[in-house]
């Protein structure tokens, strides 16, 4: 899916509509655009979407403009698709980025800052959160970037959107994103690509590599000295380096590619080191997290 829409040259008005479930990140990703110098409105009636966007871009002196929508609108809610494709024909598609979450997070994050959800019954917090999904289910189809923020921190969350959004926009290149992370916390939901590397032999039974991660050379040298690591290692990087001129000729600004293993701490680790390296040495531009390394400080 492309995250960047086609330009209209007789438009220069960059348009976000930030979206996504309640206690997914929404007010944090707005003050991060505003933070990048975007005019930001939350919480607008749907019905005014079209009508705001047109008398921004009338008065020419802002080129920047994100608009927060969500459930909190209640009644307004429902006109929210039409009011899309009201905009849409009016002043061309804007860029929609959604926040989602696994239910057990957001249960958490309400618990914890004792919030009432928007669309509070009197039924269990479980059930309102379901219904919202329902109600999302159509705008998350629509939606440019997905990002989900289960296991991501705020620091996280403008780290990752710097990266899918911002930075591409400002140095209007391709960025491979190699992330590395364990499945026992849960697949990215955001990533492209994801690999699973939990056949490759682990450290984690041998006792004296099990404290060590894939950053250190005795981890890497006992991953990679195995002859199915070298075989996979060889055939996926060149399946990758392949795909990225395709991707770019579909216009994609980015591809997050996710290793997994199963705690995030030893095999995917080592494999989105070398990845990123040989997506370096390909000529793209690149980068390299791992999302879990730091789990089993917090055991």
């Amino acid at each position: 899916m492309k995250a960047e829409k086609d330009q209209n040259p007789e438009k220069n008005l960059d348009v976000w509509i930030i979206t996504g479930l309640s206690g997914a990140g929404k007010t944090n990703a707005i003050r991060i655009f505003e933070d990048w110098g975007y005019f930001c409105i939350d919480n607008l009636p749907p019905s005014l979407l079209a009508e705001t966007v047109a008398m921004i871009e009338e008065a020419g002196d802002i080129q920047r403009l994100a608009l927060g929508v969500d459930v909190r609108s209640r009644g307004f809610f429902d006109s929210l698709m039409p009011a899309l494709d009201a905009m849409e024909a009016i002043n061309g598609k804007p860029n929609i980025l959604f926040l989602d979450a696994d239910t057990p997070t957001l249960v958490k994050r309400f618990k914890e800052t004792r919030r009432r959800h928007p669309m509070a019954s009197e039924g269990m917090l479980i059930e309102d959160i379901q219904s919202e999904r329902y109600r999302l289910e159509a705008m998350r189809g629509k939606a440019d970037v997905i990002i989900d923020t289960s296991n991501l921190r705020p620091k996280d969350l403008k780290e990752v959107l710097e990266r899918r959004i911002y930075s591409g926009r400002r140095e209007n290149q391709f960025k491979v994103h190699i992330l590395s992370f364990g499945f026992k916390y849960g697949a990215p939901w955001d990533a492209d690509l994801v690999m699973d590397v939990r056949f490759l032999p682990n450290p984690h039974y041998i006792p004296e590599l099990r404290p060590f991660t894939g950053l250190d050379a005795l981890v890497r040298d006992y991953v990679m000295e195995h002859e199915v690591s070298q075989v996979f290692f060889q055939q996926f990087s060149q399946l990758l380096i392949y795909l990225i001129p395709k991707y770019i000729e579909e216009g994609k600004t980015n591809l997050v590619v996710a290793i997994g293993c199963t705690g995030g701490q030893h095999r995917s680790v080592t494999l989105a080191e070398k990845l990123y390296t040989a997506v370096k040495e390909a000529g793209y531009d690149a980068g390299v997290r791992h999302r879990d390394i730091e789990r089993r400080k917090e055991c």
